[in-house]
């Protein structure tokens, strides 16, 4: 017999399970951030957010800024899957605008890069994840 919840119960489920999938993706954050860190990036901005779009992370290293996109799944499939079309276009409008508000940084490159947090295992920097559809 399946039991169904009242409706008040399952809100509460959808706000706890809201709140644990908000907490994952802040941890998340937290160890990317590490790694770059530890990689010799200076962290340029955390959870940049601007109408047209957010970033995660935005990290700078000789000359290179890194828009970076965490993604806190099970497994790498599902961190890699997880990047949308949609999401991609965002994160480059947030980052024209980052740097058109930014005007002193003049990076000699930028790129898209994607850090995939999976349980047990180490972040996985994936460098230049994507590409941008402008020239």
């Amino acid at each position: 017999m399946i039991a169904l919840c009242s409706l008040k119960a399952c809100r509460m489920n959808n706000q706890q399970a809201r709140q644990a999938a908000y907490r994952r993706g802040r941890q998340g954050e937290r160890l990317a951030s590490g790694l770059l860190r530890l990689k010799g990036y200076r962290i340029l901005a955390r959870d940049y957010r601007v109408s047209v779009g957010e970033i995660d992370l935005i990290a700078e290293r000789g000359g290179l800024i890194a828009f970076v996109e965490v993604k806190a799944r099970a497994n790498l499939r599902l961190c890699l899957e997880a990047i949308t079309v949609r999401q991609r276009h965002r994160i480059e409008n947030a980052a024209a605008a980052f740097l058109a508000a930014n005007p002193r940084l003049q990076p000699d490159k930028m790129r898209f890069d994607l850090i995939a947090v999976v349980p047990k295992r180490l972040p996985k920097h994936i460098m230049s994840a994507w590409q941008t559809d402008s020239p």
